[in-house]
């Protein structure tokens, strides 16, 4: 049986707050990642998506519950050099070349992939010669992408990975991601541009308030927030006319043009068709953007939502 990359058991983790009532940061969180999976990790702000990967990097301890790395603890698997991580700032020295960073860090290992091998692999081989803050912060990214390789890591773990990245940028650190999981290594992620989670994850946690309320493939997740938005041309002198809309969830008017949101889409079209005087009807379904806001809201704003008025 296969040791699983990532082993999260019952985790808890409570801050106190001064002045105020103790913040619940994860409750009760179970995952379990193999090996050679590309997962995305997304929630939103205060969510609890940090304080989790900080426990799983050994740089928290949890209040109860376990972390196992590849049967370990964090810590030993970090020591080891089979865990390296991506983080959005910080650890970077600006009067150093971009290589003489990787040889300074790669000093710290026992063994290490060679810096010429790092710096191609993460696309900054051309600017080895340059000072770290002479980069730009997509190039700053690449560098602690590189350094995060140092060790050949089989698990890496990613917060805001392309951050200050441009489109190409992006898309070259996604197919060498895709090409390492393929050669077995486990890629866990965090991620505001959720157009990169539904490309390149293989599977996507969604995280709210401490707990998992989602997890599956993209297509799992988008099914997950059913309904459709059906948007019409409406001109505004006749606004009045969508008040009745059946089956309607929540209504939305940008200029002349409507968006209902709903579960009965075809009833919903027919009734702007032959109730309104709408047209230019669309049907479209729901994308990764509209289940995360679904599946993380608070449950105040969901319900304030599903109460709105039209």
């Amino acid at each position: 049986m296969t040791t699983p990359a990532i082993e999260l058991v019952d985790l808890h983790k409570r801050f106190s707050v001064k002045g105020g009532d103790p913040v619940q940061a994860v409750d009760g969180i179970d995952l379990t990642i193999q090996p050679g999976e590309i997962v995305a990790f997304l929630g939103p702000n205060g969510a609890g998506k940090t304080t989790t990967i900080d426990m799983l990097l050994g740089l928290a301890t949890p209040d109860s519950g376990a972390v196992r790395l590849f049967g370990r603890p964090p810590e030993e698997a970090v020591a080891t050099g089979r865990v390296s991580a991506v983080m959005q700032s910080g650890g970077l020295l600006k009067d150093l070349t971009v290589e003489e960073t990787v040889q300074l860090v790669g000093a710290l290992f026992v063994s290490t992939r060679p810096v010429s091998e790092v710096l191609e692999r993460a696309g900054i081989a051309d600017i080895a010669g340059r000072m770290v803050g002479k980069c730009s912060g997509g190039q700053q990214q690449r560098l602690r992408f590189a350094l995060a390789l140092l060790p050949n890591p089989d698990l890496i773990v990613l917060d805001e990975p392309t951050t200050g990245m441009d489109v190409e940028g992006r898309r070259d650190f996604w197919r060498a991601m895709r090409e390492d999981s393929a050669r077995g290594r486990t890629v866990l992620f965090a991620t505001h541009y959720l157009d990169e989670a539904d490309a390149y994850a293989d599977r996507i946690v969604l995280v709210r308030q401490g707990k998992i309320v989602a997890d599956g493939s993209a297509a799992e997740v988008k099914n997950l927030a059913s309904g459709r938005t059906v948007s019409a041309v409406l001109p505004q002198d006749r606004h009045h006319e969508i008040r009745d809309v059946p089956g309607a969830d929540t209504v939305e008017v940008r200029g002349d043009r409507i968006f209902v949101h709903t579960n009965s889409s075809d009833d919903v079209a027919r009734f702007l068709l032959t109730r309104t005087g709408a047209h230019d009807v669309e049907i479209v379904a729901h994308n990764l953007e509209d289940a995360f806001l679904t599946l993380t809201a608070s449950e105040t704003s969901a319900a304030e939502k599903a109460g709105s008025p039209a």
